[in-house]
């Protein structure tokens, strides 16, 4: 499997070709690309030429990864828990949720809160919050198969989701509080672009989407 690389006039090319499963990306406050294997349960540090060194090991079937402010990556391990690893490269057991199915989706909000989708076999799912100690609360239940997220700068949480039998991005701008803001079949994630836009990614293709919501940087502040 490969990762590709879009430039910004929609050119596509593969950017790493030999990576086994490549699930989760990241990129920490300096602009460095990491990205998590379910299939051996490492993250990588891939280089601006696409060359790949081991930065974690033995993360379980990895998935989803975000960094918070101060440099620390978090792991999603599909089968029921977050490592947190700090700049250093120690590892600690940050907090443990329910397995998911298919693969663990991180992301922070303005405050520094961790949150968490990950499908199981219940089509009622929850997203959950972590605090900065660990802490896990249900922040809202009764999506179908919710996947990937993104804030925006107000701190409102969307996510790609099913909600009253309709697939699309939904809005949760509380813990109940939430609605279908953009419909759309196979709709698995997305990610706020400059200008008021939204990159949408289905189960076969990305799309670009103007959308007058300003996105949380993805690189952490």
């Amino acid at each position: 499997m490969a990762i590709y690389k879009i430039d910004t006039n929609y050119n596509v090319k593969p950017f790493v070709a030999e990576l086994m499963n490549p699930t989760g990306i990241a990129f920490d406050r300096a602009g460095q690309m990491y990205v998590s294997s379910r299939f051996d349960g490492t993250v990588y540090r891939v280089a601006p030429n696409g060359t790949m060194t081991s930065y974690a090991e033995g993360m379980g079937v990895a998935t989803g990864i975000a960094f918070d402010r101060v440099g620390n990556l978090y792991v999603g391990d599909r089968s029921g828990t977050i490592f947190k690893i700090a700049p250093d490269r120690q590892t600690f057991v940050f907090a443990t949720l329910e397995p998911s199915i298919s693969a663990y989706h991180l992301a922070f909000n303005p405050q520094g809160d961790l949150f968490v989708t990950g499908p199981t076999t219940s089509s009622y799912d929850s997203v959950y919050k972590i605090d900065s100690h660990g802490t896990v609360s249900n922040f809202y239940r009764g999506l179908g198969r919710p996947q990937g997220l993104a804030f925006d700068v107000d701190g409102n949480l969307y996510t790609a989701a099913s909600i009253a039998g309709k697939r699309g991005i939904v809005k949760l701008s509380g813990p109940a509080k939430a609605s279908l803001e953009v419909a759309g079949q196979g709709l698995v994630g997305l990610a706020f672009a400059p200008g008021r836009s939204v990159i949408l990614a289905t189960t076969g293709a990305v799309h670009h989407l103007s959308w007058n919501i300003q996105g949380l940087p993805l690189i952490p502040e």
